[in-house]
């Protein structure tokens, strides 16, 4: 039991420890690159300049984090979720696949910053254009493999689901759903980092009211590279924490990937579930006993 749990501790340690280990050595390379090659500090700062415009320009920046946050958060979940519907929808209906689907490929031709103007006029500036911005960037990607997905269904399976009785809904949420939960979370972590920069694309067409997008077009008026800098590195703190977070949630959300046996509150909340419903029939057969019993 202990050599599990020292392996397991071990997996965790070294899933942390390495990306800590490259992004330590991106450091290394840059500062070495800067002082080597002699690079001037408006062409390339150092971190420590930039880690000191970002410590000097924290309030206008830490202010940004939160617009462009709550950009990207949002935009991210209606992509998400009416890629996911869409996929649905396609799936359930031959008809509906071919009428949209041939639209989604044509719409993809269309490069989305070419999009934004556009959007602009129709909606005006201000929040609905950058989230329209942010959802069309996710939309696509989770349609795709969501839809691929249903496709690879074992048929096989679900056949079986229906001869035991099995009923659409259970059906979908038993084998359907956890069919499509990893090319689901392969289009999501994908579009977490994407949604970022779809998040700045929408600030520099749209925005009344900041963001890292607008921070990086005042410091690039200003010709201050340490700054523009320093809003790089908080916009990929912010697409690397997006990750994270999905990928958070597809291992707690997909754990037969990880081990055949389901973990515990699975299986706490299953014999609890079977319990019940077996407390419950044989309840009824005692009633229905007493009601037959003259």
């Amino acid at each position: 039991m202990s050599s599990t749990k020292s392996a397991k501790s071990a997996r965790v340690f070294t899933a942390i420890a390495i990306p800590l280990v490259s992004l330590a050595a991106v450091l290394l390379v840059w500062d070495l690159s800067v002082r080597i090659f002699d690079i001037a500090p408006y062409v390339l700062p150092s971190p420590q300049r930039t880690f000191t415009a970002l410590q000097d320009d924290w309030d206008t920046l830490s202010a940004g984090v939160s617009i462009t946050s709550k950009e990207f958060i949002t935009g991210f979940l209606i992509g998400a979720l009416a890629g996911f519907v869409f996929a649905l929808a396609m799936s359930w209906s031959r008809l509906v696949q071919r009428l949209i689907y041939p639209v989604l490929i044509t719409s993809q031709a269309v490069p989305i910053i070419a999009v934004a103007p556009a959007l602009v006029i129709w909606m005006g500036f201000g929040l609905a254009p950058k989230l329209t911005i942010v959802a069309l960037i996710v939309f696509f990607p989770v349609v795709v493999n969501v839809l691929d997905g249903l496709a690879a269904v074992d048929k096989d399976l679900v056949a079986l689901a229906t001869a035991m009785g099995g009923t659409r809904w259970r059906i979908f949420r038993s084998v359907t759903l956890p069919a499509t939960l990893t090319p689901l979370f392969s289009a999501l972590k994908m579009s977490a980092t994407f949604a970022v920069t779809g998040a700045v694309l929408g600030e520099w067409t749209a925005s009344t009211s900041g963001g890292l997008g607008v921070a990086l077009l005042e410091a690039q008026s200003r010709l201050d590279v340490a700054s523009v800098f320093a809003a790089i590195v908080l916009l990929v703190v912010l697409g690397l924490a997006a990750f994270g977070v999905v990928a958070l949630v597809e291992v707690i959300l997909t754990p037969w990937r990880r081990s055949p046996v389901a973990p515990g509150w699975r299986t706490h909340f299953r014999n609890r579930s079977l319990s019940a419903r077996s407390e419950s029939a044989q309840s009824r057969s005692v009633a229905a006993a007493e009601m037959a019993t003259p």
